[in-house]
């Protein structure tokens, strides 16, 4: 029995030794064994072979029989033993550079830079994942660290800044006072949207594009978005097609970049995105603000003048544009003069729209936008119109202009002296505008509930004085007078021709003064 317990436990004792030398020999080979190197995964030519990568070396490497190579991806990393076989799947990597899609190439390549200017471009593969998803010029992706195949989308981030998802119920009649340029617009780019076939039997080509010029703030941003809006509604109803407009309000800074090229690219992208969605069946607005910013008239000389290489670019891209329906070009500018004459001249810019300083009956048209049926009016003022709130309005709305029209001393601006030697008075209304007419309503609305919080009362409304006082302040406010040097610039912000001026000096008159200090909101 002693025998039989002693060989028991030597055994034992043998059996945990041989497991720790095994465990000790298991570590020394580990601590002692070359490394695994990791590769792309970049196809298979054959049968059990591999095509890898390992930075700009590609390897021609066997692939272990355990491994089943039907499962591997391209753009995978894999583990490479000493003899750099194939010999694990470590599936695609977490991280790696951000590359731009410069061309979209056949054979499954990209054409791919990571600099703005697109100059050190590389061609790379798609992975499996990416093998049939549609990837566009200008969308970004994701490399794996070697840089040889794209294995991550992510599509254009920049286009929300081009377009508006939804464009706000803006009917024609929200745009007061432009009946004219309204009605030039419409007979221009509706007909042949509409009628095209009427068109093509004529063998009238469709306008592309449109400028819409004049002073600021008299709506040139608000028909860009009542075109598209009407536009729309329109199409739908004479074709009977369920169309979306697509406006893409593009401002004409956000354009200029540092960086040589960018520009450039960034009028490419905004007319490829508006191609396709042409193609897909929008309506499509490219709608430039303040065009002149990019679009200015070339310079010569050796001084490197940016808009001298997007002015090409853009009338390039313009002349795309002769083979594809639904896309129209507005443009707007305070300064026409400015922009160069190669993208004013026909099959371009073919029509070019003045959008005016609004007369008597317009600014009436403007008041009746922003002053509503809702908005409440003073008590008192509703008690002379015998309770007639219609009524009332009407007459607010008409004094309010009457104030505005008349050509006392206090509404007088400016003083031009022309060249016959006639000094021309400018007053209020040769400046009224529908962006400062919907301010001073606004600033009049401010007048009443100031009232309604200091009475506590809630049947405050707007009155006459609320709203000549809110004229009054918007003019004074508005009274800065430009250096002598800008004087050009200013006579045509002001719609007023410059050639035939020799001097503009402002008017302040003691009575103005004395009336602004009455009410300081």
């Amino acid at each position: 029995m002693l025998l039989r317990h002693q060989l028991e436990v030597d055994e034992h004792q043998f059996e945990a030794a041989r497991q720790a030398i095994e465990e000790l020999n298991e570590a020394y080979r580990k601590l002692t064994s070359p490394a695994n190197r990791i590769a792309t995964f970049i196809g298979s030519p054959g049968e059990g072979v591999a095509t890898v990568a390992i930075g700009e070396t590609e390897y021609y490497a066997n692939v272990d029989p355990k491994l089943d190579l039907s499962s591997l991806r391209v753009g995978t990393r894999v583990r490479l033993n000493e003899a750099f076989a194939v010999v694990g799947d470590l599936g695609y990597p977490d991280s790696g550079p951000i590359a731009r899609v410069v061309e979209v190439l056949a054979e499954k390549r990209l054409r791919v830079s990571s600099d703005p200017t697109g100059m050190q471009a590389r061609i790379v593969f798609r992975s499996t994942d990416l093998a049939e998803v549609a990837l566009k010029v200008g969308d970004e992706v994701r490399l794996e660290p070697n840089a040889r195949v794209a294995i991550e989308h992510f599509p254009k981030a920049e286009i929300k800044d081009y377009y508006l998802e939804s464009i706000p119920e803006t009917r024609w009649d929200r745009v007061g006072g432009q009946e004219q340029a309204i009605e030039v617009i419409r007979s221009v780019i509706e007909g042949p949207l509409l009628y095209p076939e009427l068109y093509r039997k004529f063998q009238k080509r469709a306008l592309k594009g449109i400028l819409l010029y004049g002073p600021p703030g008299c709506g040139k941003t608000l028909l860009g978005r009542a075109t598209a809006y009407n536009l729309t509604q329109e199409y739908r109803r004479v074709t009977g097609q369920d169309v979306s407009e697509y406006f893409m309000f593009i401002s004409g800074p956000k354009i200029l970049n540092m960086w040589v090229g960018e520009s450039e690219r960034m009028i490419r992208e905004i007319f490829q995105i508006a191609r396709e969605r042409a193609k897909e069946g929008h309506l499509v607005f490219i709608f430039i603000d303040e065009a002149e910013s990019i679009l200015r008239t070339r310079t010569s000389g050796r001084v490197f003048n940016i808009v001298n290489t997007i002015v090409p670019q853009f009338s390039a891209e313009m002349d795309g544009l002769v083979e594809v329906e639904n896309v129209v070009v507005m443009l707007t500018s305070n300064r026409p003069d400015y922009i160069d004459p190669a993208i004013l001249r026909p099959g371009r810019i073919d029509r070019k729209v003045k959008v005016g300083r609004p007369d008597r009956a317009a600014c009436g048209d403007i008041l009746r936008i922003y002053l509503t049926d809702q908005v409440p009016i003073s008590p008192a003022y509703l008690q002379q119109h015998d309770g007639d709130h219609a009524r009332a309005r009407s007459a607010l709305i008409e004094g309010a202009v009457s104030f505005l029209f008349d050509e006392r001393e206090e509404a007088k601006f400016v003083e031009v002296a022309l060249r016959n030697g006639r000094v021309q008075p400018l007053y209020w209304h040769g400046l009224a505008s529908g962006a400062l007419l919907e301010a001073a309503v606004e600033r009049a609305k401010d007048f009443a509930i100031k009232r309604a919080i200091a009475s506590g009362s809630d049947e405050e409304g707007v009155n006459p004085e609320d709203l000549e006082e809110a004229i009054r302040l918007e003019y004074r406010e508005n009274e800065i007078f430009p250096k002598s040097d800008a004087r050009e610039d200013w006579l045509k912000l002001l719609d007023f021709d410059p050639e035939n001026v020799v001097e503009v000096h402002p008017v302040r008159s003691v009575g103005a003064r004395a009336a602004t200090r009455k009410r300081i909101v």
